[in-house]
């Protein structure tokens, strides 16, 4: 495995081991207020991520395009904003970064759906 779906792999267990390393903060602290941070972290970072980086192996096609170097960045960005954005909104010190963060993630997936489409007509 290499190039995009081994990007993908590698940064969605640093996302897993992030969201974890959270949720037992939060256990130990019995502070559980940053919730939607972690949940987001485990489904957009962690899940999606991770099944982009199957997707690319399975279709290794796909992986080498520019649309889906295109794509991981914008996953990448996504989650990088959007898990921190959660936590600023819910702390009340901003909510710029999450709505950043939640654009950026749509974005990746609305170009995963054009990729996964595309790639269809390859197989």
């Amino acid at each position: 495995m290499r190039g995009v779906a081994l990007f993908c792999l590698a940064t969605a267990v640093a996302y897993a081991l992030a969201a974890m390393a959270l949720g037992i903060f939060m256990a130990a602290t019995h502070d559980h207020v940053l919730s939607p941070a972690h949940a987001h972290l485990n489904l957009v970072g962690w899940v999606s991520v991770a099944l982009y980086g199957l997707f690319y192996h399975a279709v290794p096609s796909a992986s080498v395009t520019r649309l889906a170097k295109t794509q991981v960045a914008f996953a990448t960005a996504g989650v990088l904003t959007l898990c921190p954005g959660i936590a600023l909104a819910i702390l009340g010190i901003t909510e710029g970064l999450a709505v950043l963060g939640s654009f950026l993630t749509f974005m990746a997936m609305a170009l995963f759906a054009t990729i996964v489409l595309r790639s269809r007509s390859r197989t």
